[in-house]
């Protein structure tokens, strides 16, 4: 499909779309380069997505140029088909050129701090994939799927990315809720089966369970997850990566249970295993943080790649109530850092 020019359709009416963000277990492993070697396990990644939405407002332009506008990055105007791609917004004028559009102002609007480790790029390919995809529907275009419009965000973001990423992200935006991404590593069909963990009144369970924060640095995920390909590739690790197959299937079935216990002791060392490979996945506020969630029986683990971003803890209601205060006061020693108003998105892409 090409657009074309958005003035004229976008003139009386933008159009706007959103999708959530997420905290993750088993991330990684959404790779291909882990999950098609190790297929025979049925290697999965849990998600929740989170009610920190990314919003994407598409107008109309004073010309045929795209400009893109986003906190935390300087605004950005290239002529159609020639930003960089490794730009700062890169990701985003590649799903314009996608689209092929002309006369666009995109206005992108994160609940979510930027590089979190939340998802925010990701979540925002998403969100314009729908706006854009909407475009189409006006033009007499079909109704995309959220399938398509996840399985089109990651196909953009690793093309510009030139290195392999995930495919979770994506699908916490585009499904929200909390469920089991299981990795089929068979190119005749889907990439990922999905099941749904906690539904119905059980999320607000959940929500009474959950605790998330940020370290008020920032992360980039190509760091460490290059690091875990390399050692992966180079035949390092290999062993605890299949314990963490093993330890996120027994994190899904303790979340569906909504078996703290068993989701506490599973989190705990899966971070554990992380940091023995990549010691960096957590600075030394992390460090802290963690330990505190386990002194008050709770399980921390970072979000997407870590090092930086975001935590994100799990516990009964009672060790939770312990353990924010703890988190409250060792957050202080960062201006930018602190808890995370939020709450599981039930909803995903709208």
């Amino acid at each position: 499909m090409k657009l074309g020019n958005l003035a004229p359709i976008l003139d009386s009416q933008p159009i706007t779309a959103s999708a959530p963000c997420r905290v993750d277990f088993g991330g990684t492993l959404d790779i291909g380069s882990f999950h098609y070697p190790l297929r025979h396990q049925k290697p999965a990644t849990v998600n929740l997505a989170l009610d920190l939405r990314t919003e994407v407002r598409v107008q109309a332009s004073s010309d045929r140029r795209i400009r893109i506008a986003s906190a935390g990055f300087d605004d950005a105007v290239f002529d159609p088909g020639t930003a960089p791609y490794n730009h700062p917004l890169g990701l985003m004028f590649a799903v314009a050129d996608y689209f092929g559009i002309e006369g666009a102002h995109i206005h992108i609007r994160s609940a979510s701090p930027p590089r979190s480790g939340l998802g925010g790029s990701s979540v925002a390919a998403v969100a314009l994939i729908r706006a854009l995809s909407m475009v189409w529907e006006k033009m007499g275009g079909e109704e995309m799927s959220r399938e398509r419009m996840a399985l089109l965000a990651h196909a953009v973001e690793q093309g510009v990315a030139g290195v392999p990423c995930g495919l979770q992200d994506q699908l916490a935006a585009a499904f929200g809720g909390v469920n089991t991404w299981t990795w089929t590593a068979d190119p005749e069909h889907l990439p990922f089966a999905r099941q749904p963990l906690v539904t119905g009144q059980d999320l607000e369970r959940l929500n009474r369970r959950l605790l998330v924060a940020y370290l008020g640095v920032t992360h980039v995920s190509t760091d460490v997850n290059g690091t875990w390909i390399r050692q992966f590739i180079g035949g390092k690790h290999r062993a605890r990566w299949e314990e963490i197959v093993d330890l996120t299937r027994t994190f899904a079935d303790a979340i569906q249970r909504l078996d703290m216990d068993a989701a506490v002791e599973a989190m705990n060392r899966e971070t554990a295993i992380r940091k023995t490979m990549t010691p960096e996945v957590l600075d030394d506020l992390g460090d802290l943080l963690v330990t505190a969630a386990v002194q008050c029986g709770c399980g921390a683990r970072f979000t997407g790649a870590g090092g930086g971003g975001c935590l994100w803890a799990l516990g009964e209601p009672d060790s939770l109530a312990k353990l924010k205060p703890e988190w409250e006061r060792l957050l202080d020693r960062r201006s930018s850092a602190g808890i995370l108003d939020c709450r599981v998105d039930g909803e995903g892409v709208r």
